[in-house]
């Protein structure tokens, strides 16, 4: 936890990084508070270039987390589609590339309306259940900023057609996505959709 709060400026300033965020994750259960692992946490960085990406390992912010960390784990993503906006900025540009027929993830962050958190955690449980079962998901959990308000998912799916028919035609997916205007949860949503070309280090990581 100090490294999370001493590190965030160190990691924007590494060479090459355009976007960062440190985040906390969460088991996956439900997606709310209570599901924070204490054990477990994300770095999310875009780069300029991929010599850039793999000088983060030799940082001196990528060494200290390398002595802290039992087992880690990198997902190298290219974006396939982003749609709003993360502190204001839109970090994940698609570039004109070839379609995936491989594994995607899944990123949604939001950060929610005060007035609306409660609401928003009462209507979660049934997608969490559901995103459990669905086939094609290999791994998810989620992500934060902060313990509450702050927060998002990561899915990896099996393939773009496993995450579209949960995504669009899961009922409570569904459901959820069609009471999003009326309910408005979101003070800030952003969603985007990777290719997964590499993982790297121990899998058992994201599960």
């Amino acid at each position: 936890m100090l490294r999370m709060a001493l590190d965030r400026r160190r990691v924007r300033a590494l060479p090459g990084v355009r976007f960062a965020k440190l985040l906390g994750t969460g088991t996956g259960a439900t997606f709310g508070p209570g599901d924070a692992d204490l054990t477990r946490w994300a770095a999310l960085t875009v780069w300029d270039s991929a010599a850039d990406a793999a000088g983060f390992a030799g940082s001196t912010v990528g060494r200290a987390w390398a002595r802290l960390s039992t087992a880690s784990a990198r997902l190298d993503l290219r974006p396939l589609h982003s749609r709003g906006t993360w502190s204001g900025r839109t970090p994940f540009v698609p570039e004109n590339g070839p379609k995936t027929d491989g594994q995607v993830l899944a990123l949604t962050r939001a950060r929610l309306a005060p007035a609306r958190t409660l609401t928003f955690w009462r209507a979660i449980p049934p997608v969490a259940a559901a995103l459990h079962e669905a086939e094609g998901v290999l791994s998810r959990f989620g992500v934060g900023e902060a313990p509450i308000g702050w927060q998002g998912t990561i899915s990896v799916w099996r393939s773009t057609a496993d995450l579209m028919e949960f995504a669009y035609r899961h009922p409570e997916h569904r459901a959820a996505i069609a009471r999003t205007p009326t309910a408005r949860w979101y003070a800030e949503e952003l969603f985007a959709r990777f290719a997964v070309l590499d993982v790297a280090g121990e899998r058992a990581v994201l599960d």
